[in-house]
């Protein structure tokens, strides 16, 4: 099978990670991956790396977040250009499947796609802007697509456009990872995109609330701006500001996620508004680290609140810093308890070979290829 990938972004956020995870299994059965994107960041290379071949997409820029006019009307008019490239790369690399892994992307390619060609739209967040979710399930409804969401809650805003029979749940997979390693002074941390959403401010509210009480203890922030995202650049600048004079070690961007949580004893994720199912809680859980995070977006559907994790409801730094201190100061036992059964979690539902298992069968269904089960009975 030939299979032409479409990401909006060749930065390596979330989506783009799992699209990497997913390219070797593509390579084992055989089959042939072509990417495209827009512009040459760590995507082209690693897709390479993994025997796909790397196109560039003549697709603008545009704001994360609530998007201005201007940036709609530029949507609009980019379009049918941008369909035209699309259908243009299916027939040069003759794709048997689309392979949408971002919404940016949808319209364009639905007026890409042929009767013969079948689309898959990966979706892995939560289309907060109402026109954003009715253009991309108009997209899907057009070509009758095939959806894959990360979660139930990324699923919500578009599954009315979807018919039940082509939406799925293929939660996301992780490498195995050695189980934590500990620090040996107590370092509470979080892992991820530089942005308002995910709540470094907060964290370091919370910081600042925990050092009282525990003067010894230390922090870890680890992630950089993705996106080219003007907004978190000025964001950036404000958690710079607000780390100083804490126990605070700014690690910036690190693809080594695994070394950055074997040193951790607990990890905190306090997104406030989390679109989908973020991959650090998975992280986290495989390598044993106790999670207490907002219970915002998929997160509820990762972790089992006093059994795999932590939950935080309302979302606020005062509510998470009074979990936090409690557990520390009454039953810190607990914690390495909790850890060690999202470590069982993660084993059963969260591994990498589960994710590419299950995706390869919907890849293979939208496609309309038998499933694997029905190949190896036809060779026996």
């Amino acid at each position: 099978m030939r299979i032409l990938f479409l990401d909006q972004f060749s930065d390596l956020g979330g989506a783009q990670q799992s699209l990497l995870d997913l390219l070797p299994a593509i390579r084992d059965e055989g089959w042939s991956a072509h990417v495209a994107a827009p512009g040459d960041g760590q995507l082209a290379a690693r897709s390479v790396e993994f025997g796909a071949t790397y196109q560039q997409l003549p697709l603008g820029k545009y704001r994360s977040g609530p998007k201005p006019w201007t940036d709609a009307v530029r949507f609009v008019w980019q379009t049918p250009t941008l369909a035209r490239q699309i259908k243009k790369l299916a027939q040069d690399t003759q794709a048997d499947l689309i392979y949408v892994n971002g919404p940016r992307l949808l319209p364009a390619a639905a007026r890409a796609t042929t009767a013969s060609t079948p689309l898959l739209f990966h979706c892995h967040n939560h289309l907060h802007q109402r026109t954003a979710a009715i253009v991309a399930g108009r997209a899907l409804r057009r070509v009758n697509a095939t959806v894959v969401a990360c979660c139930r809650f990324a699923a919500v805003p578009i599954a009315d456009y979807v018919s039940k029979e082509r939406l799925h749940i293929v939660e996301n997979g992780v490498a195995e990872a050695p189980e934590r390693a500990g620090s040996g002074n107590m370092r509470i941390g979080m892992v991820g995109r530089i942005s308002p959403e995910k709540g470094q401010i907060e964290f370091l509210q919370v910081a600042r609330q925990i050092v009282r009480a525990f003067p010894l203890y230390r922090f870890v922030i680890a992630g950089d701006v993705l996106f080219e995202d003007a907004r978190a650049d000025s964001y950036h600048r404000r958690v710079r500001r607000e780390a100083e004079g804490l126990p605070v070690e700014l690690l910036g961007w690190r693809d080594d996620v695994y070394d950055v949580m074997q040193q951790l004893d607990i990890l905190v994720v306090p997104s406030i508004q989390e679109p989908g199912m973020p991959r650090v809680v998975l992280e986290a859980q495989a390598c044993g680290v106790p999670i207490i995070a907002f219970a915002t977006g998929g997160i509820p559907e990762a972790l089992t609140h006093g059994e795999t994790g932590f939950l935080i409801n309302p979302p606020t730094a005062n509510e998470l810093a009074a979990k936090l201190l409690a557990l520390l100061m009454r039953s810190p036992e607990q914690l390495a308890v909790v850890g060690q059964a999202g470590r069982r979690a993660w084993r059963q539902r969260f591994t990498l070979e589960t994710f590419q298992r299950q995706l390869l069968e919907r890849i293979r269904a939208a496609a309309g290829q038998p499933s694997n089960d029905a190949h190896r009975r036809g060779n026996d």
